[in-house]
């Protein structure tokens, strides 16, 4: 059973500075972590090895600069097997689009190098753009059944299936994929820290780089910011709205009363 796990290095501040020109986020000098989500997959796959540790192998892979090393690291010292860092000059302010085409192009490679996978995770969003697109578009890309939201996976005593509890605005639900499938993850359990030892292991463990020309019929136009689709026109901070009126009043006509009276003021009555 092969997992790969997709992750992302986000900035771990909220001073969050924009690029003038290219609209895009500055993260030179920028302390960064694992994206929340991507850490709640990884530990699905994890929980996944707990339960077959000689059937199930972990792979995880994350698209940045040279300094997403370090949370690649981090998630072999948990309990990952490879690790690989998809990075090159030419892949810089992909938009989502863009980066979704790049994994598809890098599993591919990763695949000559571990075989094939049973099953793909990702964070269901990254915090720091908050789009959700990364992980639908990616199994868009590679044509895989999809299934979002998880807070729990599991398998069938075959092991060809997938039982998948989603957490979505009306409840949960269970459902049922065929493998393969790309799954995405919101908050599922507690994250597991890594050993002293196996961090220190960590810090020797190889990285694998798969750099653009690693990456042979891969189309330019479809890379990059000029292989982008979408741009970001403006980025600020909104203005601090005012606290609402609260109307306390036992009676309901009199609460009624002085709610029309608001609404009359700002003339909505």
């Amino acid at each position: 059973m092969n997992i790969l796990v997709c992750v992302k290095q986000v900035p771990d501040t909220t001073e969050i500075k924009i690029d003038p020109v290219k609209k895009t986020l500055i993260r030179t000098g920028v302390p960064s972590i694992l994206n929340t989500y991507d850490a709640y997959a990884l530990e699905q796959a994890l929980q996944l090895k707990d339960k077959d540790p000689d059937n199930v192998k972990i792979v995880v892979a994350s698209m940045g600069p040279q300094q997403a090393e370090s949370i690649l690291r981090d998630c072999l010292a948990v309990g990952a097997e490879s690790a690989y860092l998809i990075t090159d000059r030419k892949f810089g302010g992909s938009d989502t689009y863009a980066t979704s085409y790049i994994l598809s192009q890098s599993v591919a490679k990763i695949v000559e190098q571990e075989g094939s996978f049973d099953m793909i995770f990702c964070g269901k969003q990254a915090i720091d753009g908050d789009t959700a697109q990364v992980g639908p578009q990616l199994g868009e890309h590679l044509g895989l059944h999809q299934i979002t939201y998880a807070i729990n996976i599991s398998l069938n005593e075959e092991k060809n299936k997938a039982l998948i509890t989603r957490e979505l605005d009306e409840g949960k639900v269970v459902v049922e994929a065929q493998l393969p499938v790309l799954v995405t993850f919101t908050k599922t359990d507690d994250l597991r820290f890594a050993s002293i030892k196996n961090k220190m292991k960590s810090k020797r463990a190889e990285i694998k780089e798969i750099n653009y020309d690693d990456l042979a019929g891969i189309d330019d136009t479809k890379i990059g910011l000029n292989g982008s689709p979408t741009r970001v026109v403006k980025s600020f901070t909104p203005d601090v709205k005012t606290d609402g009126i609260i109307i306390r009043e036992d009676n309901p006509d009199e609460a009624f009363e002085k709610f029309a009276a608001e609404l009359e003021k700002v003339k909505l009555y």
